[in-house]
């Protein structure tokens, strides 16, 4: 059973990965602006001053412009640095130099924080790949983000940033994934 979920993961990643890959750069802004301004709204309506986050590549839903509102609202900001043992460091991020870690993903240079940093956070948005109607999130495969999450005592509410139609009514899953509370789209904010 949980063979066939890895093999419909690695199948639905691929399809994801293409349809992110042949977006126009119209389809880009668009959603840019759009997800930027739900980032927003999530955040102040939640009241939350310290947030985990994360630098989005070229062909994931942006963050990059609700980070810098963060930064410039004093609002704290701690973003992930893998670990070659599969946990995730973080780092503060005032939305001036980036580097890349050793899974090439975009972090900043600043002083690495533990594991337990994200402990204190009162929002935590994270990258999907796609999620479900139920709050399951399926991720690009690496497993960081199930890890921290799940070992969490008091986790915080978690939203994934995604793309409209990789909200879907079902994805695969196995034992170790990890539900999130929402979802934020270009379309709006979704709780579940």
């Amino acid at each position: 059973m949980f063979e066939d979920a890895s093999h419909e993961k690695r199948a639905l990643r691929a399809e994801l990965r293409e349809r992110r890959r042949i977006m126009t750069s119209t389809e880009r802004q668009l959603a840019e602006a759009a997800i930027t301004a739900n980032l927003i709204k999530l955040t102040t309506d939640l009241g939350v001053t310290f947030i985990a986050a994360y630098l989005s590549t070229d062909h994931e839903p942006p963050t990059r412009q609700f980070l810098t509102w963060a930064c410039e609202r004093d609002i704290r900001v701690l973003l992930p640095v893998s670990r070659a043992d599969g946990l995730l460091d973080w780092a503060p991020y005032d939305g001036k130099d980036e580097d890349e870690d050793m899974a090439g993903m975009p972090t900043p240079t600043s002083e690495l924080l533990g594991p337990i940093a994200i402990n204190e956070v009162g929002l935590i948005i994270v990258p999907a790949a796609s999620v479900d109607r139920t709050g399951m999130r399926m991720g690009w495969g690496s497993g960081y983000f199930d890890k921290t999450l799940g070992s969490m005592e008091n986790c915080p509410p978690v939203y994934a940033v995604i793309f409209d139609d990789e909200l879907v009514d079902t994805v695969p899953s196995e034992r170790h994934d990890q539900r999130v509370n929402g979802v934020v789209t270009p379309s709006g904010i979704v709780a579940f």
